[in-house]
């Protein structure tokens, strides 16, 4: 749907002389063509960004599936190849990013006070973090929720079994509420023993210090397979305890940025949807009959230009990391080390919640 555009001295005198002039219906036209044939302007990011030649992302010191540096310094992740896909679609290299890597206390200082360009580091989405930190918070790229771990031999099969019980969690989450709001709810008066460093509560806890550890449970999934010295001596609990939508943030104050990246990855969700893979993105730029394919890799519209990018923005960032689902699948799906299923996230037309807003 169509909305005027601010209004200016100058526009303000040519709604007044095609008001009296030429009615209603030539001033309807007159600013629908101005506004859909503007192109956007760069924001001051996206200038810094190709002045400086890298995307400096903000990512977890080390979460399996999420965001990992190798022993080479290399790295991988669901978080990361969010990264790579923005870096690919402004600067036309998935390699030109800055991992700055960021504990919870870290991250949104460090996004405030303009040291990283965004932060892609498993953050939740909460009213309180939209409307309070002067970020802005883009689009879930992982539905997850709150669970716990426990070892086998504690005999624990529920999260209800954990009255007066020690529970290792970190400090400066969501995390560390939701811990409190559950145990009040349910009178369980759960001892938190809290940490700074994720890290710290990994350890006391698989030191015995306590008798559950509590996080998001895709994390549990990658604590388990990365830090137990069995990972089947430990059993992640059913019950979710809270909703947390994942996502990147960026700072408030750049629309064209915000737009970039949220439209980055609405763009690996609808080339999911419509069957784009890394693998077939070059051979359906010109084979390619969907008029919904075609405007995605700019062969017959140029919707980049819309964002300060050119018309090839999508093909570049769907041929650095493959589509949604790839993404998904080689950093924590089924046959990945984590195997997470796909659940949530899976596609909307397929009983999940990923619902890419179309790009047209």
């Amino acid at each position: 749907m169509w909305c005027r555009p601010p209004l200016t001295f100058e526009w303000e005198y040519v709604v007044f002389k095609l008001t009296k002039n030429q009615g209603l219906k030539a001033l309807a036209a007159a600013g629908l063509t101005l506004a859909v044939l503007a192109p956007a302007h760069a924001g001051k990011t996206l200038d810094a960004i190709k002045q400086r030649g890298q995307v400096v992302c903000g990512v977890n010191t080390g979460l399996a599936g999420f965001s990992a540096a190798d022993s080479s310094g290399n790295w991988s992740g669901l978080d990361v190849d969010v990264c790579k896909a923005v870096a690919a679609a402004t600067l036309g290299d998935a390699t030109k990013v800055k991992y700055v890597p960021l504990n919870a206390q870290q991250r949104f200082t460090a996004l405030q006070s303009g040291e990283i360009d965004m932060l892609s580091r498993n953050t939740t989405f909460t009213l309180t973090r939209d409307g309070s930190l002067g970020l802005h918070q883009t689009v879930v790229t992982y539905y997850d929720g709150q669970g716990f771990m426990v070892p086998v031999k504690s005999k624990i099969k529920s999260a209800k079994q954990l009255k007066g019980q020690t529970v290792c969690v970190q400090s400066g989450t969501t995390t560390e509420k939701n811990l409190t709001d559950f145990s009040r709810a349910n009178n369980l008066g759960i001892k938190p023993v809290v940490f700074e460093k994720v890290e710290a509560a990994t350890g006391a806890y698989f030191s015995g210090r306590c008798v559950a550890y509590t996080t998001d449970a895709s994390g549990l999934a990658s604590v388990r397979n990365k830090e137990a010295k069995n990972p089947a001596d430990h059993i992640i609990l059913p019950e979710l305890i809270s909703k947390e939508p994942l996502g990147p943030m960026v700072r408030r104050g750049d629309d064209e940025w915000f737009a970039i990246v949220k439209w980055t990855v609405y763009g690996l969700l609808e080339a999911e949807e419509y069957g784009v893979t890394q693998a077939n993105v070059d051979q359906l730029k010109t084979s390619a009959t969907d008029p919904v394919v075609q405007r995605l890799l700019g062969t017959t519209e140029d919707t980049g230009k819309l964002l300060g990018l050119d018309k090839e923005w999508m093909v570049r960032a769907i041929k650095a990391t493959g589509n949604y689902g790839e993404i998904f699948e080689r950093n924590v799906g089924p046959k990945s080390a984590l195997g997470l299923p796909r659940g949530v996230n899976n596609q909307w037309n397929k009983g999940g919640l990923m619902y890419a807003y179309p790009i047209r």
